[in-house]
């Protein structure tokens, strides 16, 4: 029962994740933190595929996860590769919601925060810079929400510099929106 529960909260999570992307983020160059931010910068300079380039900007964190953290390599895989897929599948629905910029950084953080924040309430995610996020916070403490937003904070100011000024601004809105909506969803109390 654990098993089909933990599938259908990678599906939804993904799913939550990929609509805030496509939805959202792409239309107006915003950036999320971390891989996928990392990957969104790829995207937009060169093109690339956002799900492909999450699988393959992950290969280090996912060997040091097999060789340093095994159970978290098997609870993110997983979350890694459905993810990926869903991103690239649902690359369609982008351009279908024109709102102001602002407002799209807003939900798109909102629906990328809630889907990592499921994922990471049963013990998977996609793997990337959350990985690394709950390895410090089962080291140090500090709340995942905190330590996420620190590394994308870093991600969304290179990416800024890379591409705009309102990349950055926006971006900044969005990476708030996920930090909360991950704290407030891995917050809340298990029944």
């Amino acid at each position: 029962m654990l098993f089909l529960k933990k599938g259908l909260v990678i599906i939804i999570g993904s799913i939550s994740l990929s609509l805030g992307i496509n939805l959202f983020l792409t239309p107006y160059e915003i950036l999320d933190g971390g891989v996928v931010g990392l990957a969104l910068i790829l995207h937009y300079l060169y093109k690339l595929k956002i799900g492909l380039m999450i699988i393959i900007l992950s290969i280090p964190i996912f060997i040091i996860a097999w060789f340093k953290y095994r159970a978290y390599f098997y609870n993110s895989v997983h979350g890694l590769i459905a993810s990926s897929l869903i991103i690239d599948l649902l690359k369609p629905v982008r351009n279908m919601i024109e709102i102001d910029a602002v407002y799209s950084a807003i939900l798109g953080g909102i629906l990328v925060g809630f889907g990592i924040g499921l994922m990471l309430r049963f013990q998977t995610s996609t793997g990337g810079t959350d990985l690394i996020a709950q390895f410090l916070c089962d080291k140090t403490g500090i709340n995942v929400g905190v330590l996420i937003f620190f590394i994308d904070s870093i991600v969304i100011v290179f990416g800024g510099l890379l591409l705009s000024s309102s990349t950055l601004l926006l971006s900044i809105i969005t990476v708030l929106m996920v930090g909360i909506t991950t704290s407030i969803v891995t917050s809340q109390n298990h029944h």
